[in-house]
This record gives C-alpha cells, sequence and structure tokens, in this order.
C-alpha cells in the first residue's frame, strides 16, 4: 500500500498526543476516532508499552509520567533520560563537512543542530535559518543569513528576497532537513513557504546533497514536494528506520548514513 510506512506513523503520532493530552485513552474509541480496527489500537499500544511509553489495561492505556517528550521525536530511552534522534541525525550528518566547504542549511531544526558538531574547520554556511544567530557555534565556521521575509512561527527567512540571494550562489554541499520521505522516494515538507527555499537550495549545490531525517520521517508523505530522491547523495537517519525502505532508497544509488546513540 502506497505510503503505508507513513500512515503508521501518523497513526501512532496522534495516539501519543491523544496519550499525553488526556492521560488514558480507549481501545475502541480511538479505533473509532481512526478509522482503524480496535486490534490495530491495541497493536499500537503493545509496541508502545515495550518502549515504556504506556501501560496497558484491559479496554485501554494510561501513559507512563514523562514518557513522552514534548517533540514527537524524542522518546524516553530511560527513567531520566530522553532521545532526541534530530540531534543524533545532526550529529551524523555533519560528519560530512570538511575543511573549506561552503554549505547550505535549511531551516529545520535538525540541520541547525549541526552547529554543535562542527569543530576546527572553516566552514560557510548559508541559511535561512534565523535561530541560527542564537546557536553557539565554532569561531571558524562563518555565518551568512539569506535575508528575506520572516516566517515568525520558525524564525525563518522565506520570500522572493531569500530566493534571490540563494539564485546567486552555487555551494559545495546543501544539508536538508525535512518533513518526510515517501515510499516512492518523494521528499517533502510540511511548510508551504519553504517548499521553493528548499528545491532552489538542492538545484544550487555543486556537491552531495544531504537529506536529514529521523526515522519519524522515512516513509511520510507530505503536501509539499521539494526534490526527489534520484537528486540526493545521502540520507542521515537513525537506527528506527525502516531497514526496508532504507534499502530501496540504496537502490537508486544514495548513501544511507544511521547515527547511533
Amino acid at each position: 500500500m502506497k505510503n503505508k510506512r507513513g500512515i503508521i506513523v501518523k497513526r501512532q503520532q496522534l495516539l501519543l498526543q491523544k496519550l499525553k493530552e488526556d492521560k488514558t485513552i480507549s481501545v475502541e474509541l480511538m479505533a473509532r476516532k481512526l478509522h482503524v480496527s480496535p486490534l490495530t489500537i491495541r497493536r499500537d499500544l503493545e509496541i508502545f508499552e515495550k518502549q515504556g511509553f504506556v501501560k496497558r489495561y484491559y479496554g485501554g492505556a494510561s501513559i507512563v509520567d514523562g514518557a513522552v517528550a514534548d517533540d514527537p521525536t524524542k522518546i524516553r530511552a530511560s527513567r531520566d533520560e530522553a532521545v532526541d534522534y534530530r540531534k543524533i541525525v545532526a550529529k551524523k550528518a555533519a560528519s560530512l563537512i570538511e575543511d573549506g566547504d561552503t554549505i547550505f542549511i535549511n531551516s529545520s531544526k535538525t540541520s541547525l543542530e549541526m552547529l554543535l558538531h562542527i569543530h576546527k574547520k572553516r566552514v560557510t554556511i548559508i541559511t535561512n535559518n534565523g535561530n541560527a544567530l542564537a546557536l553557539p557555534h565554532d569561531p571558524l565556521v562563518s555565518i551568512i543569513l539569506t535575508g528575506g521575509e520572516i516566517n515568525y512561527e520558525k524564525h525563518s527567512l522565506v520570500g522572493d528576497f531569500a530566493l534571490s540571494m540563494i539564485k546567486k550562489m552555487q555551494v559545495d554541499k546543501c544539508f536538508i532537513g525535512v518533513s518526510g520521505i515517501s515510499t516512492d522516494g518523494e521528499i517533502s515538507t510540511a511548510v508551504l513557504q519553504e517548499t521553493m527555499i528548499n528545491t532552489l537550495m538542492i538545484e544550487h549545490t555543486k556537491g552531495d546533497v544531504v537529506i536529514l531525517a529521523d526515522h519519524t520521517r522515512i516513509g511520510s508523505l507530505h503536501n509539499f514536494i521539494i526534490a526527489d530522491i534520484k537528486q540526493v547523495t545521502y540520507i542521515v537517519t537513525d537506527t528506527l528506520a525502516d531497514n526496508a525502505l532504507l534499502e530501496q532508497f540504496a537502490a537508486n544509488g544514495v548513501t544511507i548514513l544511521q547515527g547511533y546513540l
């Protein structure tokens, strides 16, 4: 079934969000709400129980206090530790940066996190991510903002001015955090204003195109397509990503890199 993995991930995220809000859920109620069978909901809850998110009981489940972080990509690994898979992906992606590189970084939180892992390398970063101004980084790293209209929700720079700036450049590599990579290899974002920014960054890269996507993004498709898998050099993800899909992407000539805890 097309985008089956993405449908599963979305359903499970909705379940987790409902658990966060209500603390408990009913299997029958969620089955009707999500238009699936009670058996499907029970299987999801069984997975969550094994991961330490919930305690199941007859007809439903309750959340384990503190087990689900504010972001759907953050999962409690132990009683006192939350795992943010974006950080794992960002650290692995930063290993691809070489001394002297000029790179694009888009407005995603994952790609921005790379700044914390670039050390003792003279690198020029061109980005539309306004949050880069507040993030500590190695003094050898130079940051150039594209300029443009401010998207206040994400603190990103968008619009014609940002697009015009990107069109005038050719960089060595680009690092694009994305909302999803579908089973068909369509790479997407959930933010309309970011669509052309990301597409142009990819088109104006003469070297490696690196897509950053933790496991929650693998097999998912969002509204706005920015690229096709055949335009990509690397996909950087984590070890929870669907291996069958990763093998499918690799068959298209993409190198898969997985970050570890």
